[in-house]
């Protein structure tokens, strides 16, 4: 059986990776020094409790040698490794896997290492990675499963809203003269991720409860033929569980989804979100 890994842009919770038995190749938090990544771990409260206090955390991506070094830490666990990581519009870490992974196959002549760009991240990361253990699971072929995943990245699709301009700001996804006067009059952006994978932080919606309610709109809208492979929708938060319980609550009412993954975002993506991102993953025919 292949080994299906990830790294931490995808948001991927804890129980679900240890039942599917997914690793990830971490990109490091780094706050006042000190490096937060793979031995030494930051949680999820912690890390919010910190932006709380005034922390202005920054992301480091994986490089070569690390990419190379899990492999070779990890050669035994199979001869086929599938490594889903997050979008190359938004991080070089997938180029760094391709190079670390290049180099662990010019020595280890009997292992394969497949590099799939989701052209997404968080959620968008976690719905390829999902379809993969289906495919995995049920007794898929390891080339059935990367030619599956490389064809259907571009289909899942992210609709997120923060509520606080200003994070995105310290996140540096927009102008600290665009997210003041934003934040004057409520405006709350609308962000989606393009087919480069790119954020696109164009939409802009006036009060929280009416850009979470957009976002339902939203997947409706570009669903179309899609809409029978969500046999899941993921849902996820900074710190902001209510919203998202309103979130899953409209989609589930409004749309009659009934199986969810409800998730809490975690340092690497709340480092450019903050606290207020509510976002919904899901599989549509486009993403624009």
């Amino acid at each position: 059986m292949f080994k299906i890994i990830t790294d931490n842009g995808s948001d991927i919770p804890e129980d679900y990776a240890r039942e599917h038995d997914i690793d990830t190749i971490n990109l490091a938090t780094i706050i006042d020094g000190v490096v937060y990544n793979q031995g030494v771990e930051l949680s999820k409260d912690k890390f919010y409790k910190m932006l709380a206090e005034g922390a202005k955390p920054t992301t480091s991506q994986v490089n070569p040698d690390q990419a190379r070094s899990y492999f070779e830490e990890h050669i035994d666990d199979a001869d086929e490794f599938l490594y889903i990581g997050i979008s190359s519009g938004l991080s070089g870490t997938c180029q760094s896997v391709m190079t670390g992974a290049a180099e662990f196959m010019e020595k280890h002549q009997g292992k394969r290492v497949e590099v799939v760009d989701s052209l997404t991240g968080s959620l968008g990361e976690m719905l390829t990675i999902y379809k993969a253990v289906e495919m995995r699971d049920s007794g898929k072929s390891f080339d059935e499963t990367v030619a599956f995943v490389k064809e259907n990245a571009i289909h899942a699709c992210l609709a997120i809203t923060v509520d606080n301009l200003m994070d995105l700001w310290r996140g540096g996804r927009v102008s600290k003269t665009s997210a003041v006067i934003g934040t004057m009059v409520a405006i709350k952006p609308f962000i989606t991720v393009d087919n480069e994978g790119k954020l696109d932080a164009g939409g802009k919606i006036r009060g929280r409860k009416k850009s979470l309610d957009h976002i339902v709109d939203y997947m409706e809208e570009h669903m179309g033929s899609y809409r029978d492979m969500n046999e899941i929708i993921m849902i996820a938060h900074g710190n902001c569980p209510d919203d998202a319980q309103y979130l899953k609550n409209q989609i589930e009412e409004r749309l009659g989804f009934k199986k969810f993954m409800v998730n809490s975002i975690g340092p690497m993506i709340g480092t450019h979100t903050g606290p207020t991102i509510c976002l919904a993953g899901y599989f549509g025919e486009t993403r624009s």
